[in-house]
C-alpha cells in the first residue's frame, strides 16, 4: 500500500524534460552536426566577407572624396584674391588702358598675367570657375542678386554677373552672384521641342 502511494505521488515528467532524456539516450548523428556546424560557419564567412566588401568600396569612395575635396577650405581663401585681382582688372576701362604709359600697361599685363595662372592652378586642382553669363538661372549654382527688366532675352536668363562662382569636382564651392532678366518671354515657349509637344 505505501508503495502504491508513492508512486503515485510523483509527478509525470515535462515534455522538455522527456526531450533532454531522448537525446542524452540517444545520442546525435556527428555528421548531421558537422553539417550543421559548417553550414553556420560558412554563413557567417559570407556575411563577412559581404562586410569587408562594403568597407573597401566604403574606404575608396572616401579616399576619393578626400583626394578631391581635402583642399575646399583653403580654395574658399583662395578665392579672395582672384576677386582682388579680378576688381584690380576691372577698375580700369579700356580707354586709361589705351592712353596709359608703357609701366603702367606692364603692370596691367602682369596682373592679368597672374590672375590667368592663380586661374590655371586652381584648375589644376580642380576649381573650376562658373561662367554664368547668358545662361538660365540655376538656383544651385547661381545667387540672384536683382532683377533687370530686359524684355529681348528669355525671363530668368543671367544678363549681369556681380561675382564669379566656383565649383571643386561636382560641389559648388560658391554660387555666382548674379542679376537676372525679368519682363521677357519664358524661355520654355523659346523651345523647339516645347513646341512640338504643346503642337501635338
Amino acid at each position: 500500500m505505501t508503495d502504491s502511494t508513492a508512486r503515485v505521488d510523483q509527478p509525470a515528467p515535462t515534455a522538455p524534460e522527456a526531450q533532454n532524456a531522448a537525446d542524452t539516450a540517444a545520442p546525435a548523428d556527428p555528421m548531421a552536426v558537422l553539417a550543421k556546424e559548417a553550414a553556420d560557419l560558412k554563413d557567417r564567412l559570407l556575411r563577412t566577407l559581404a562586410e569587408m566588401e562594403n568597407m573597401r568600396r566604403r574606404t575608396e569612395k572616401e579616399i576619393a572624396d578626400a583626394r578631391v575635396y581635402g583642399i575646399t577650405a583653403f580654395a574658399r581663401d583662395i578665392l579672395a584674391v582672384a576677386d582682388s585681382m579680378d576688381r584690380a582688372l576691372k577698375a580700369l576701362d579700356s580707354e586709361i588702358r589705351v592712353k596709359a604709359e608703357a609701366g603702367v600697361k606692364a603692370l596691367l599685363d602682369g596682373v592679368e598675367l597672374t590672375e590667368r595662372e592663380l586661374l590655371k592652378v586652381l584648375e589644376k586642382h580642380g576649381v573650376a570657375r562658373i561662367e554664368p553669363q547668358g545662361q538660365k538661372f540655376d538656383p544651385n549654382q547661381h545667387q540672384a542678386m536683382f532683377e533687370v527688366p530686359d524684355p529681348s532675352v528669355p525671363a530668368g536668363t543671367v544678363v549681369q554677373v556681380v561675382q564669379s562662382g566656383y565649383k571643386i569636382g561636382e560641389r559648388v564651392l560658391r554660387p555666382a552672384l548674379v542679376g537676372i532678366a525679368k519682363g521677357g518671354p519664358k524661355a520654355a515657349a523659346n523651345d523647339p521641342a516645347a513646341n512640338d509637344n504643346a503642337g501635338a
